[in-house]
């Protein structure tokens, strides 16, 4: 069997689909996409499909090395992001060629199916009571809500409350067990966190996330010494090299890769793998579309240590277009009592409405994330 052919559909609600072709009439569908930068990551795509057609799509591991070690210059979002699609399709295609799931190919399950969270409030966290109690009533057992807007590195105690009155209030909504996600997104610089994830401890969270922008992933010493809550981080951390430190240094209880960002299902299957021999759990983040998301699914029912999967149904990204548009069976991710069942079918498990994703590639995007200010007009973290 021989790679012939491939697509990249740029399509809404900020998403990039890629598909692979096969002289067997074999398909894989990928989700390369860095949000904010589709374009770019589509001309990483294109650069790296040059060596890939022609092809045999099988051999996984050894195309994962040559498109990751064959540039002198690697890593990085785009270039993992372009690599990580890539890496899905052909898995996709592995599957449906032998005529199973991936995850028989990972060495099979080790679980039926994994917890779900739902994201909360938007960009800035409004309302946040009221949307905790309408999603725990659609039967999810844990939320996820943004912490904070623009924050400085030393700033006012007011946002510090603010941020205590809108999870309180997710609490009282929805009681004492409801497992609740606070990312701070990397808006927060160590000396707010600290004081945020100290304060935070009455709530009892389920994590905290990003506290720090993984540039200054050495601060997380600081706040793991000043809070019992666990500490997740990952989705801006694309190998297993940058994984490497934050295992070992030992301040980490929660990894968050991305699967569209982190090398694929090749990559994220060892850096789960890796967390697990320091004890650490994962969360895989998947704020993306069914390709995503499916890929995700894959990989956590081989994994001892994935313990909840983030999900992006109805997020306040996908004005227009959801999650569930692009495939031709809702129920493969139907979430019941909040989980949802490991897909069983051939390849990443999912079948993608093709004639939908043309036309909804007709009408594209180019969505961007906003540019915050302090203010004082400096630029504040998103």
């Amino acid at each position: 069997m021989k790679l012939t052919n491939y697509e990249l559909f740029q399509v809404p609600p900020r998403w990039l689909f890629l598909k692979l072709e096969t002289d067997e009439g074999v398909v894989g569908w990928g989700e390369p996409v860095i949000e904010g930068r589709a374009a770019t990551v589509k001309a990483a795509v294109m650069e790296l499909m040059d060596y890939l057609i022609g092809k045999d799509p099988l051999q996984i591991e050894d195309h994962w090395n040559v498109l990751y070690r064959g540039g002198f210059y690697r890593g990085g979002p785009i270039l993992m992001s372009a690599l990580s699609g890539i890496d899905q399709a052909l898995w996709d295609i592995k599957g449906k060629h032998l005529g199973v799931p991936v995850h028989q190919l990972l060495g099979g399950k080790v679980r039926e199916s994994i917890k779900v969270y739902s994201w909360i409030g938007g960009d800035r966290p409004s309302d946040v009571g009221a949307a905790a109690r309408a999603v725990v009533d659609q039967g999810f057992k844990a939320i996820k809500m943004n912490a904070t807007d623009e924050m400085q590195y030393v700033d006012s105690y007011e946002k510090i409350d603010r941020v205590l009155e809108n999870v309180a209030a997710i609490r009282d909504a929805v009681g004492p067990y409801i497992g609740i996600g606070i990312d701070f997104h990397g808006r927060v610089h160590k000396p707010m966190a600290k004081i945020l994830a100290k304060e935070l401890e009455v709530f009892r969270p389920m994590f905290i996330e990003e506290p720090v922008l993984p540039e200054n992933n050495e601060a997380l010493r600081d706040i793991a010494n000043h809070t019992v809550i666990p500490i997740a981080t990952g989705e801006r951390m694309y190998s297993k090299w940058d994984f490497k430190d934050v295992l070992k240094d030992g301040y980490v209880d929660i990894i968050q890769p991305d699967l569209s960002h982190a090398g694929g299902i090749t990559e994220n299957k060892k850096i789960l793998s890796m967390a697990e021999a320091f004890d650490v759990a994962a969360a895989p983040h998947c704020p993306l579309g069914p390709i995503a998301l499916a890929s995700c699914l894959q990989v956590d029912a081989t994994c001892h240590n994935a313990f909840i999967q983030e999900q992006s149904l109805g997020i306040h990204y996908n004005q227009g277009s959801d999650l569930l548009d692009y495939v031709v069976d809702a129920h493969v991710f139907a979430y019941e009592d909040g989980y949802v069942k490991v897909p069983n079918q051939p390849g990443l498990g999912i079948d993608i409405n093709e004639a939908h994703v043309r036309k909804m590639a007709e009408i594209g995007h180019n969505w961007k994330n906003p540019i915050w200010r302090h203010n004082d007009q400096s630029v504040a973290e998103w």
